[in-house]
Formats: structure tokens, C-alpha cells, sequence
């Protein structure tokens, strides 16, 4: 339960959470001898037939069947006279993703419903919820492009490299403001008010991520708070929506939150682990990227505990020349990128505990396999 509760614990357990993290994830280690690339998350299937019963072939093509014109549909709740303006706002909508969070709200939609009444329908809302998940998400990275000055992105440049700042920060928030008017259209109250908390933990983030704690212990704390806030929160807030939507047992409401919350913190873990363990061509974007900007990730993180002149880096940010290039050393020779690896296992294992508390359904198995596809990502 220790990675359940780190956001509530008090400063004076704070201080030793890293070495908690530490113990556990090298606990892990032991217990299963596991390759970053080649690996089976405990309890996961990843055959072709769900535990339901039911067959399917991957979680994206069942998620898609609820997502077909999904791009277009945001693209008419960008609605503007300004050419120019439609065009920088509609450019990351350009249909080449995944989609990974509309997927799983959808999954999450259907696996609620099916839970609840065994109803096999995604309401018009909650797929608005997928609409608006992908906006608010797509706004972040156009202004979070703004703010790390970064010129590429998804394999192409940025808005702020083609069209300039000023510009981009307009486009950004034309995005968020059309995610916002859906989700009034909507008409719950509830579900605002889960949907508007994502955005303020986006800013609040960020402003995380601006910042750095002098305390190792104290780092940890903070690098996952600000993992959850600018990562985590809008797929967990998003789950719980749908299930708002869907069912109306507070208990599936959790279930689905959390179900977000550990993939979600997951997801960004194994990111930040391919930044330094992936080239630029397969993540779109330069890898240590995260270092050029002065950040300290997990792998980071873990790695000072075995190169302890890295903690000056971390506190200057690493703007002295030559400290990119030598905390990437240090991360590749310590175990850092092998126990943030480990890390996200444990949070997926805790995403996958908690969705297969809902009635078995090939939505619900889909959602475990898409933890297995989290770990298991090479961009």
C-alpha cells in the first residue's frame, strides 16, 4: 500500500519515503528477474481471448469501435473565423496517435456500464468525456511546448516553432476553451466539477515541475506529486467521470479513479525511463530532453543515490557545461532506469488489482492488457 498513500503522508514520513521506494523496488528486483523491454506484468493476459470470455484483438481496435470520426468531432468544437487560428489549434488533431486516453475512457465507459446493468452502450456523454480528455491533454502540450521552448513534437515541429509563442499560448487556449464549453454541454455538475480540478492540477504541476526540494527524500515526494498532477490526474478524473456518467456506486467511482490514477503515474514513470533509454526517431521528440530543461526524474532520482555528486547537478538544474551529458552517464551506469522500471510495474499492479474488481467484460480485460502496454511501450 505504500505507493497509495504518498500524497497524504506528513513531512517527517516524507523524509524517508525514498528509502521506502528504494527497499521495495529492489525487494522487487529480487523477487522477479525482469528486462525493460522484455517482460510479464503478474496476472496479465495478453492472449487473444479475454478472462470473460469474449474475443478481441487489442484494446485500441476494440476502443476505437466508439472513437470512429473522433479528430473530426473535435475539430467542429473548434470552431473559429480566424484561418489562421484553425489551423494552429487543429495541427496536433492530426488523426496519427493512438489515442491512448480516449481509449481508455471509453473501455472505462463500457466496463462501468457493463458492471452496473450489463448495458453495452456508451452514452453520447461519456464519449464527450473522451472528446474533452484528448483536448485538455492536446492544450497542455501546446503550452507546455511554450514554456520548455521545445521544436519538435509527435515526429514534427511545434506550434511555437512554426507560428511563435504568443501565438501558440492563443491556440492552446482556444483548445481548452472549447473542451470547457463541451463539458458545460454536458450538463452535470459532478462531472465538472472532476473534469475542472484536472486543469488546475495541470497548473499546479507545472509549477512543481519549476521548482526543485534540496532534500533527496523530500525530491521523490515531489517528483510524484508532480507526476500525478501534470500526467495522472486527467486519466484517473476522466475514468471517474464516465463512471459518474455510467453507474452511480461511489465504490466504482474509486475503482475507476484509481484504475487512471496508477496507470496514468505509470505511463509518465516508463516516459521518463525512455528518455533516456530510446532515440529521438522513436519518441518524436530529442531524448534527455528532460535533463536540457533541468529536470529531475525517476531514473535521476534513483541514480544520485549511487553518484551522490549528482545531488549539486540537481540543484543547479544542470546548467553547468557539461552536466547533461555526465548525469546521463551516471543514469546508464547506476540501476535507475531498472528501478523506475520497477516502480511502474508496482503502480500497474496496483491498476490492474483494481479494475478486475468490476464484473469480467472484454472492456475490463482490455484495460488490464492496456497495463501490460504501458510497461512494455517503446515510444
Amino acid at each position: 500500500m505504500w505507493y497509495k498513500v504518498w500524497m497524504w503522508m506528513p513531512c517527517t514520513v516524507q523524509m524517508s519515503y525514498f528509502n521506502l521506494v528504494k527497499s521495495i523496488t529492489s525487494a522487487f528486483r529480487n523477487v522477479c528477474s525482469v528486462s525493460r523491454f522484455h517482460h510479464t506484468t503478474p496476472g496479465v493476459c495478453c492472449c487473444g481471448k479475454t478472462q470473460s470470455g469474449e474475443k478481441y484483438t487489442d484494446p485500441f481496435k476494440l476502443g476505437w469501435r466508439d472513437l470512429k470520426g473522433l479528430y473530426e468531432d473535435i475539430k467542429k468544437e473548434l470552431l473559429t473565423s480566424t484561418a489562421e487560428l484553425k489551423e494552429m489549434s487543429e495541427y496536433y488533431f492530426d488523426g496519427k496517435g493512438k489515442a491512448f486516453r480516449p481509449v481508455i475512457v471509453v473501455l472505462m465507459a463500457r466496463a462501468c456500464n457493463i458492471h452496473h446493468n450489463n448495458s453495452r452502450d456508451v452514452q453520447a456523454s461519456q464519449r464527450a468525456i473522451a472528446l474533452i480528455a484528448e483536448m485538455i491533454h492536446t492544450a497542455s502540450l501546446v503550452h507546455d511546448d511554450v514554456i520548455d521552448d521545445a521544436t519538435s513534437r509527435r515526429g514534427k515541429h511545434t506550434v511555437n516553432k512554426i507560428w511563435g509563442e504568443k501565438k501558440a499560448v492563443l491556440a492552446g487556449d482556444l483548445i481548452l476553451s472549447a473542451a470547457s464549453i463541451a463539458l458545460a454541454r454536458i450538463g452535470n455538475t459532478t462531472v465538472i466539477s472532476i473534469l475542472t480540478q484536472v486543469i488546475e492540477d495541470l497548473v499546479r504541476g507545472e509549477f512543481l515541475q519549476l521548482g526543485s526540494k534540496e532534500d533527496e527524500n523530500e525530491r521523490f515526494a515531489h517528483y510524484l506529486e508532480k507526476t500525478f498532477k501534470k500526467t495522472a490526474s486527467l486519466i484517473a478524473n476522466s475514468c471517474k467521470a464516465v463512471s459518474v456518467l455510467g453507474c452511480p456506486d461511489p465504490a466504482v467511482h474509486e475503482i475507476a479513479y484509481q484504475y487512471g490514477r496508477n496507470v496514468g503515474i505509470a505511463f509518465q514513470l516508463v516516459d521518463d525511463v525512455l528518455d533516456f533509454t530510446s532515440g529521438s526517431e522513436e519518441m518524436g521528440k530529442p531524448t534527455s530532453a528532460d535533463l536540457k530543461l533541468g529536470l529531475a526524474t525517476g531514473p535521476v532520482l534513483f541514480a544520485c543515490r549511487q553518484f551522490p555528486d549528482m545531488n549539486a547537478m540537481i540543484m543547479r538544474r544542470f546548467s553547468s557545461p557539461g552536466d547533461v551529458d555526465r548525469a546521463r552517464q551516471y543514469v546508464l551506469q547506476s540501476d535507475g532506469v531498472q528501478q523506475t522500471t520497477y516502480l511502474a510495474q508496482q503502480y500497474c499492479h496496483r491498476a490492474v488489482r483494481e479494475i478486475s474488481k468490476l464484473r469480467p467484460s472484454p472492456e475490463r480485460d482490455a484495460l488490464i492488457q492496456l497495463s501490460e502496454i504501458v510497461l512494455t511501450r517503446e515510444k
